[in-house]
């Protein structure tokens, strides 16, 4: 095929480069394919021969054309690659300008049928400290990040509350800590797109590099560019729950020699629904009943929120690079509506009253969180230093308006009671890092860091008495709260590995000094200790098809800013929310002994043990027959268990994960003088279906059944309960769009009962959450998508504690 237009082009880039740059060369050519038609977006990698380090990408243009320029002398070796063609490489020593001509790619439909299916299945690969879990460009990227985190072995997600061994774990996004609040990162999580999610990785044993508070983290980690261009997508879902909701966005990649930028938008619009029957049994002196109140509760949530999240990656040159990076929550509309009535009855179960209580708030907030590092990597292989400096900052206001009349039994009217409450916070994150990473061998290495935080958060509350029409503010019930948090951290880690011995030890010491202080009650609480927190990992290879590991780690969990808030909100004139400033932090100890087989099965055994651990407990008051919720330290939570792990593939086109936990919780503390004590055997067992179908692998399923066996969580007992997911996704017009259906809890066995009853303490509950739903989706795809292959194929080669109460 003839290309006078390009030929003169090779000339003219070369000329230039020559005549500009003396020390600076280039490799050029055009792909064709066998039939001499130019193949447009081919891949083609440059490497340095002979490691295959990756030095540049370049996609063909319309014509097949590429170039590499800017190079210096030395020995490279050049990868082409498109889907459906076999590969080819070319070796190039490079003294001069190299034409390489026509590359000539032959098809390979063997390969693409494996691409394929290689590419449509979760890969999922247990290391001795975490599991990972590879879903690019599969069905469950059709979703948002919180499904992908549904469908992730070894996280539970019940209720937007995210669990790794009975633990809340840290969530980082591109090892980036996402400092947001529980309800803040379940929206971020339910309204961010999963489509650029490249794996997520589930780190039960994270390395002193890592904050003290990171006993188990979860890595969500993003698809890069390794190719120059741009491509995008928009989507949109339409979800039909209990209500209708929806989400639209989009994202955007763009990549050139100096720049990768990432960025992405949704906006949401929700409407939640929430049913909830309480019954409260308050008991006399000898424990008998005397008075139970039964609560009907309907609570409904309204939000629009804005999702807003970027990288901007700079190549200052080949040994530095600056970046920055945000997740922004923004939420102008919140409106919280939950109805309750309660029936009042003595003992022998006679109506004496009842009442209807109205709670109606609106909220808004925001959260805005920046990062800026910087990396510089030095001459020697591995060698590099890099800097981090983060900013969040955090408002929150709340108008709540309370309502309640009373009637008797002959539903006479009684009285009513109200009041107004007004609440905001306003809180600023600072932090600063720097680590360094220093191979001492081929088979070692060492890192060390260091990091300081600082967290400042100020909250104010002032409750009105609502009589005729008249507001009075209740000054036992209006507050202020200042929280002031400083730490501290250095840390060191060391890791060797041998033919078949891997081993990592690694000791982290954080100083934390933290100040309290309620107007109010005119009382200033203090913390100031150091704590050390050694981690260790050790695994052995016995043989292809059999090793050993096991690993230990000491964290550390501060109480949340809200539960040392001594602020008192009332849900209604019998039910109250209150922080506790008295709370101790949380320190665990976790050991984890286990062995791989057959590169398909893990059995593992743990034991964890955790001093002060915090719950929050309904405590009821059976003299003035009020319950407040309330944030307790336990003396002791021990906890052991044994897993059962099994990842295989059924056919090419069918793939299984399943897993099978057994375990048993003990909690111990220290209530009124009286030592109480309760234990439960639990299980969790989930089994994940993965298929392709069609020819050409545009049809995707993903069929997730999780089992949550009857459990203990601080002297209440959950209920067994099933979770049920299905997500399909079907790609059209040749890749540049897909449509996907999911839906959730498909057979109605999500709901769940849970008890409190120890001492004086006597309540129940059942839980009916928006949880059954369908989701249709739709996302188009724009600009080269072809960038994705050289991701796909690359990759098989090679806050949470600004809690705020929403009861």
């Amino acid at each position: 095929m003839k290309r006078p237009t390009f030929s003169l082009l090779i000339f003219c880039a070369l000329l230039s480069t020559t005549l500009g740059f003396a020390q600076e060369l280039s490799i050029s050519g055009f792909v064709d394919d066998a039939q001499g038609e130019p193949v447009t977006y081919a891949n083609v990698l440059l490497m340095k021969a002979p490691d295959s380090t990756i030095v540049n990408g370049v996609s063909t243009n319309e014509q097949g054309f590429f170039l590499f320029d800017k190079l210096s002398k030395d020995n490279y070796l050049v990868k082409f690659s498109f889907l459906g063609f076999k590969d080819v490489y070319q070796s190039v020593e490079l003294t001069e300008n190299i034409d390489l001509g026509t590359v000539v790619l032959e098809e390979d439909s063997e390969q693409l049928d494996e691409i394929n299916i290689i590419a449509r299945k979760p890969t999922l690969k247990k290391e001795a400290d975490r599991l990972v879990f590879n879903i690019e460009n599969t069905a469950l990227i059709e979703g948002n990040m919180m499904q992908v985190l549904k469908s992730t072995p070894g996280i539970l997600v019940l209720d937007n509350s995210i669990q790794v061994k009975n633990t809340t774990p840290t969530v980082y996004i591109n090892d980036k800590k996402v400092h947001l609040t529980n309800d803040e990162l379940a929206q971020l999580l339910e309204g961010s797109s999963a489509s650029n999610i490249k794996s997520v990785e589930v780190i039960t044993n994270p390395s002193a590099k890592y904050d003290a508070e990171s006993g188990a983290v979860i890595n969500i980690v993003m698809s890069k560019n390794l190719i120059t261009g741009y491509r995008g997508n928009v989507f949109g879902n339409y979800t039909q729950g209990v209500f209708p909701r929806y989400d639209a966005g989009m994202s955007h990649f763009f990549k050139n020699e100096k720049i990768d930028f990432f960025a992405n938008y949704t906006y949401s619009h929700d409407k939640i629904n929430r049913d909830q029957d309480n019954t409260v049994n308050y008991l006399d002196q000898n424990n008998q009943i005397t008075d139970i109140f039964k609560s009907r509760i309907n609570r409904n949530t309204w939000s629009n929120t804005h999702n807003f999240n970027f990288n901007f990656d700079y190549a200052i040159d080949d040994s530095n690079t600056l970046s920055l990076s945000s997740n922004m929550l923004v939420m102008p509309y919140f409106k919280y509506l939950v109805k309750n009535n309660t029936d009042i009855l003595d003992g022998a179960q006679n109506l004496d009253s009842y009442l209807f209580t109205n709670n109606a708030s609106n909220d808004t907030k925001h959260n805005l969180g920046f990062d800026l590092d910087y990396v510089h990597k030095f001459k020697k292989a591995g060698e590099r230093i890099s800097a981090n400096a983060h900013y969040t900052t955090f408002d929150y206001n709340r108008d709540q308006n309370v309502l309640s009349n009373y009637f008797d039994a002959d539903d006479t009217f009684l009285q009513s009671t109200a009041f107004r409450t007004d609440n905001n916070q306003h809180t600023n994150i600072f932090t600063g890092q720097l680590d360094y990473v220093l191979p001492l061998s081929e088979t070692s290495v060492l890192e060390v860091g260091a990091k300081t935080s600082n967290i400042q958060s100020e909250s104010y509350i002032t409750q009105f008495d609502i009589n005729n029409g008249i507001e009075t503010v209740d000054v036992n019930n209006t507050n202020a709260f200042d929280y002031d948090e400083t730490i501290f951290a250095g840390y060191i880690n060391y890791s060797k590995d041998w033919e078949k011995l891997s081993m990592s030890l690694g000791l982290r010491a954080e100083q934390t000094d933290i100040k309290g202080f309620s107007v109010l009650d005119d009382v200033t609480n203090k913390q100031d200790y150091l704590e050390w927190f050694p981690t260790a990992s050790l695994s052995y290879t016995v043989s292809d098809n059999f090793s050993l590991y096991t690993n230990y780690k000491r964290s550390i969990q501060r109480p949340d800013y809200q539960n040392l808030n001594p602020f008192q909100f009332y849900l209604n004139d019998f039910t109250i929310v209150s922080g506790n400033p008295t709370l101790q932090p949380i320190l665990t100890d976790h050991a984890v002994i286990g062995s791989s087989f057959y590169k398909y099965f893990t059995v593992e055994a743990y034991y964890k043990r955790s001093k002060n651990n915090i719950y929050e407990l309904p405590r009821q008051d059976n003299s003035s027959n009020t319950i407040t919720y309330l944030p307790f330290n336990f003396d002791t939570t021990r906890e052991f268990g044994f897993d059962f792990l099994a990842n295989f593939y059924v056919t090419n086109k069918w793939s299984v994960y399943a897993v099978t936990s057994f375990y048993n919780i003990q909690d111990n503390a220290e209530f009124d003088d009286v030592n109480v004590q309760q234990d439960q055997w639990s299980n969790y067992s989930i089994l994940q279906n993965d298929f392709t179908f069609l020819k050409d692998g545009s049809l995707n399923a993903s069929l997730t059944m999780l089992y949550v066996g009857k459990n203990i969580q601080g002297y209440r007992i959950i209920e067994d309960r099933i979770v049920s997911m299905l997500s399909v996704s079907k790609s059209l017009w040749n890749n540049k769009a897909i449509i996907s259906l999911s839906a959730e809890d498909i057979f109605n066995t999500q709901d769940f009962d849970e008890s409190t009853r120890y001492l004086n303490q006597f309540s129940s509950a059942h839980l009916d959450m928006d949880n059954r739903f369908v989701k249709l989706g739709f996302r188009y795809k724009f600009g080269n998508t072809n960038l994705e292959t050289n991701q796909r194929t690359k990759a098989q080669q090679e806050t949470e504690r600004l809690e705020i109460k929403n009861n």
